[in-house]
């Protein structure tokens, strides 16, 4: 079952003994904390890996304005962009150098294709993410919520083991990638 970004609040704060909550605007301290914590936390628990589902690529639009310096170009990075993972050109994801500034891409190539992590919609979170997601949501409210250093230290245990295993089932779900090119391995020929 899908979970909305209310229903991942609702079990963490389920898990930490806390009453659910229907929405963030239902008045409670619960909805208040829920709604001020939810956005920065799952964004930072999709920029922490490479996760599968939340991977993409996309060929970046060109800005008219070249930077200050270092490089020629500048491109607009995505409206969902979380973190870059690499940048390419032509039939290729990855092997230029560049550098984010901003909500912008800077490189000396004519066209970029970028591949980064993204903002997607919770409803496609998979159950493994939904996991880790509820476990460091509720890490983090147990403090605001119920004042208990203590509790909130093992729900940050349960957060990290969760964490963990989300990282281990998405790795599983793609080719281990080889080395293409590695100066040892040429030296032998």
């Amino acid at each position: 079952m899908a979970l909305s970004d209310i229903g991942l609040c609702a079990r963490a704060l389920i898990k930490i003994g806390a009453a659910p909550i229907t929405s963030f605007e239902d008045g409670s301290a619960e909805s208040e904390i829920a709604g001020a914590l939810f956005g920065q936390i799952r964004d930072a628990l999709l920029s922490s890996y490479a996760w599968s589902f939340a991977s993409g690529q996309v060929v970046l639009n060109r800005l008219e304005g070249a930077p200050l310096a270092d490089y020629t170009y500048a491109y607009q990075l995505p409206n969902d962009f979380l973190r870059a993972l690499s940048a390419g050109q032509g039939s290729r994801g990855r092997g230029l150098n560049f550098r984010i500034a901003g909500n912008q891409l800077h490189t000396n190539a004519s066209e970029v294709i970028l591949s980064y992590i993204y903002r997607p919609e919770e409803e496609v979170f998979p159950p493994y993410f939904d996991q880790a997601l509820i476990a460091r949501l509720a890490a983090e409210f147990t403090i605001p919520v119920t004042e208990n250093t203590s509790r909130a230290e093992s729900m940050m245990a349960l957060a990290e083991q969760e964490f963990k295993n989300a990282r281990q089932i998405d790795a599983q779900q793609d080719t281990p990638n080889k080395i293409e090119d590695f100066t040892l391995i040429n030296a032998r020929d």
